[in-house]
């Protein structure tokens, strides 16, 4: 049955959260057991019958009193939709997509230790802040070899994360800065915690000669840690008035593990880069599907997003009205949001790797009229275009210059030796480096990353009241 709120579930704005109940169900039915599948999977119908941006290829429903992930999983229009999920735990659901996680604090990439063997190795990208993995002295560059005692092979690597959820034993080897050989440790114990993780990891100015450069390493898109907290968007208006008042005149976005987020934070960002931008000018538009386009014509036309008039705004001061984006094969969803809607204002180059393309959003539904039902889902439900309709990224946006984190040792996040950073500086500066820098040929087999919920996320926060 279509609901007849939707026209309010398109049009309201307010950057909350999603419900969605099924009390539009006539009273004539049967009462069905609010903790039951077929209550759950009723729900997850009548929402996904509505607002599924692949409505038209809405695969076909299986018995009601399925389980409810594999019931979600057969309405999906795979291998299109790479992008949906369900999640047992709303609230769960929410707190990971604000950076809220129950771990052990530090993220890590997967490479096969050789050709010839089958083991893995798992070397450390970075390390959280207030973390047990940082009490614990891990730092960037650090490399496991074994989980609880079990060596990491390609057989055994997906279930080996897993027990990363909980407390856990690594054995890892640590680079001696004096001999720059690789040494064991001795194996240490970690505890894992709620830790509530800053999206925001670095932020510097260098000065090189003349070019005062800002460096922003920014991991996710979050307003906060929790609902209707904007502490993480403030942090970065004031990280960008340092940058204005240090006037540099040229910018590094670190987007390299940012796997989306929250399109207000994106938006947020957006207005403190492009030039003078105002709430005249459109950073993104939004299509739904054709069932809501249909039905609301009119009001569904011009949907679009507004920059935000921002006194931090750092544009006229970027020299050749330029940034420089930094990215991998995991920045994705409002990581590339921000690239394609910076596009139509300003030189948008971008070092790195092909990001992971995707140019469809989200939204966050629970059942709010069944308190039994704890699930919660994030089916895509929009596609976004820029100001000049364009949307054409689903393979990813390809690099300006082409560098891959894998080819070299980790050299810590903003030294201006790591290999994107120093890249970026050398584009900047116009001055190669004058180091010597091992390459390195490894097979990129996972990370950490990809099991995060937000990765490949990008978040329209919105509410039905």
């Amino acid at each position: 049955m279509k609901s007849i709120k939707l026209l309010q579930l398109i049009l309201l704005l307010s950057l909350t959260v999603f419900g969605w109940s099924c009390k539009d169900k006539e009273d004539t039915e049967p009462v069905i057991d609010p903790s039951s599948e077929i209550a759950v999977n009723r729900w997850i119908l009548d929402v996904m019958d509505e607002v599924y941006y692949w409505l038209d290829d809405l695969g076909t429903p299986i018995a009601e009193n399925s389980d409810p992930e594999d019931y979600f999983e057969a309405l999906l229009n795979r291998p299109t939709d790479r992008f949906s999920v369900i999640y047992p735990d709303f609230q769960e659901l929410m707190n990971s997509l604000s950076g809220i996680t129950l771990e052990a604090g530090y993220e890590f990439q997967l490479y096969l230790q050789s050709q010839e063997s089958t083991n893995v190795i798992a070397e450390i990208s970075y390390v959280k802040k207030g973390s047990p993995a940082e009490s614990a002295g891990l730092v960037r560059g650090d490399i496991i070899t074994k989980i609880n005692g079990t060596q990491i092979t390609t057989d055994n690597y997906r279930d080996l994360l897993g027990q990363i959820e909980s407390q856990h034993s690594i054995t890892y080897l640590s680079l001696n800065p004096v001999t720059l050989i690789f040494e064991e440790q001795e194996p240490i114990t970690l505890e894992t915690l709620q830790l509530s993780e800053n999206p925001i990891y670095i932020d510097s100015v260098y000065i090189i000669g003349d070019q005062r450069i800002g460096y922003f390493m920014y991991n996710f898109f979050a307003p906060g840690p929790g609902e209707q907290n904007t502490t993480y968007d403030d942090q970065v208006d004031e990280i960008f008035a340092k940058f204005k008042s240090s006037n540099i005149n040229h910018l590094i976005i670190d987007f390299r593990y940012n796997g989306g987020g929250y399109v207000s934070s994106a938006v947020n960002l957006a207005s403190l880069i492009a030039p003078s931008v105002t709430t005249a000018d459109i950073f993104s538009k939004t299509k739904y599907n054709n069932y809501l386009m249909s039905e609301f014509p009119k009001e569904l036309a011009n949907v679009q997003t507004s920059f935000k008039a921002k006194t931090q705004n750092l544009g006229p001061i970027l020299e050749e009205n330029k940034i420089y984006i930094l990215t991998s094969s995991r920045t994705a969803s409002a990581s590339e949001l921000i690239i394609n809607g910076l596009k139509p204002y300003m030189d948008v180059y971008i070092i790195g790797d092909v990001t992971y393309g995707k140019n469809v959003g989200s939204i966050p539904f629970e059942d709010e009229e069944n308190e039994d039902n704890p699930y919660g889902i994030l089916p895509i439900v929009t596609q976004s275009f820029n100001s000049l309709d364009q949307s054409d990224y689903t393979t990813g946006f390809k690099p300006n210059l082409t560098k891959k984190e894998s080819s070299e040792r980790l050299r810590p996040l903003g030294d201006v030796t790591e290999l994107l950073l120093r890249t970026a500086i050398e584009q900047i500066t116009g001055i190669p480096s004058s180091g010597r820098f091992e390459t390195l040929d490894r097979q990129d087999i996972g990370s950490t990353l990809d099991r995060k919920i937000r990765t490949g996320r990008m978040i329209e926060k919105k509410i039905i009241k």
